[in-house]
């Protein structure tokens, strides 16, 4: 990835064990106040106010630096074969051009990722990543698979284009015939010599696209190029959005999952195919899970009390009378269903819809509900529309 970065980003800088994106210095240039770190590079967390954030998002769009969404690239006669060990998820169907949302488990079947798979070609693929280092486990696994595959990481960088007008400025910024690409499909791009990858996906709930430059020099153009475009059609620079992930019950990884939780806790069976005729890791210790039961279940909580500000900065516990059963994961007040909304982690005595439970919030004693979730467009019709 070439990502070069001006004397205005080095005030933000602790060394260069973590590295700057191709956009960091437009999103300084835009407004970023803050940063933090993911897949060990810098990600703008701030851009003022995250609840005028949450509002661009949902009524116009915004423009994010997602660059720390690395890609591991799966290439090599035995691609296809490689990736389906890694997936749970039956890969046979899976079209070029197509993408996929997959978990990686351990032996264990503890949750190593959840990252967006992309078909490029039938012995091409990408796994854009969550916050964990699957670049290394993929070499791991592709040392003793005696397959014959290459795994790396490309000079590839996403952007994300949120939000009910971004339909109308990406065709704006790159072609009206983008205006038929499908949910979950992707084409490659030519912008004026600069090769994309456009997807119809994103880490938001609403309908959007990531846009994936393959040339790091060309970041600060294409960023400006976007808000150039989209800026007069509502186009805001912001940052993902945890009002609107929680709403839609977006999980994320170290927050609401990592090695000590399965996904069959977090409610994914669909995302596995365990009776499949397929090979993959994890295959056995996910069956046994199923067939045991799980102890635990993940659930969504709606708290009482004044509006939270931020998000919760450690894993509150849950009691049930007085009896700790479990930890919520993340929490946020949305401005939008006037609620304090959580995802939590409860044992399964304490899982069902209506359950009251106690919750040892930064704050004091909260109480909060079992609740149905996603709390917001369960159907998920707003992203897939159109």
């Amino acid at each position: 990835m070439a990502a070069t970065t001006g004397s205005g980003f080095a005030r933000h800088s602790f060394g260069t064990q973590v590295r700057p994106s191709p956009y960091s210095d437009a999103a300084l240039r835009w407004g970023a106040t803050g940063f933090s770190v993911y897949n060990h590079m810098y990600i703008p967390r701030d851009f003022g106010d995250h609840v005028q954030n949450f509002w661009n998002l949902v009524n116009e769009a915004i423009l994010c630096d997602v660059a720390v969404e690395r890609q591991v690239e799966i290439t090599g006669p035995d691609a296809a074969a490689f990736t389906q060990l890694l997936c749970p998820r039956d890969l046979s169907t899976c079209e070029v051009g197509q993408c996929k949302y997959v978990i990686l488990v351990d032996d264990e079947g503890g949750v190593i990722n959840d990252p967006i798979l992309l078909k490029l070609a039938e012995d091409h693929f990408w796994l854009s990543i969550a916050d964990s280092d699957v670049l290394l486990w993929a070499k791991g696994v592709a040392v003793h698979s005696g397959l014959d595959v290459t795994i790396t990481e490309p000079d590839v960088s996403p952007l994300q284009l949120q939000g009910p007008n971004s339909r109308d400025i990406l065709c704006a910024a790159f072609g009206e015939h983008l205006r038929e690409l499908r949910y979950y499909r992707f084409v490659e791009h030519d912008w004026d010599g600069v090769p994309l990858v456009i997807s119809r996906t994103g880490w938001s709930s609403e309908l959007g696209y990531e846009i994936f430059l393959r040339d790091g020099s060309a970041g600060d153009r294409l960023w400006e190029h976007l808000m150039a475009v989209g800026g007069p059609m509502g186009l805001h620079p912001g940052h993902t959005s945890s009002i609107r992930r929680i709403e839609g019950a977006m999980l994320s990884y170290q927050a609401d999952m990592d090695l000590s939780v399965n996904p069959i806790e977090l409610g994914m069976e669909r995302l596995l195919d365990l009776d499949a005729d397929i090979e993959f890791i994890g295959r056995d210790a996910l069956r046994r899970i199923r067939d045991e039961g799980v102890r635990r279940r993940f659930v969504g909580l709606v708290l009482d009390g004044e509006p939270l500000v931020g998000s919760n900065a450690s894993k509150w516990p849950v009691r049930l009378g007085d009896t700790e059963v479990g930890f919520v994961t993340s929490a946020v007040y949305s401005p939008r269903l006037e609620q304090n909304l959580a995802l939590a982690i409860v044992g399964v005595e304490a899982a069902e819809l209506g359950t009251e439970l106690a919750i040892d919030a930064d704050d004091g004693e909260r109480r909060g509900v079992v609740s149905p979730k996603p709390f917001y467009d369960p159907s998920k019709r707003i992203a897939a529309a159109g």
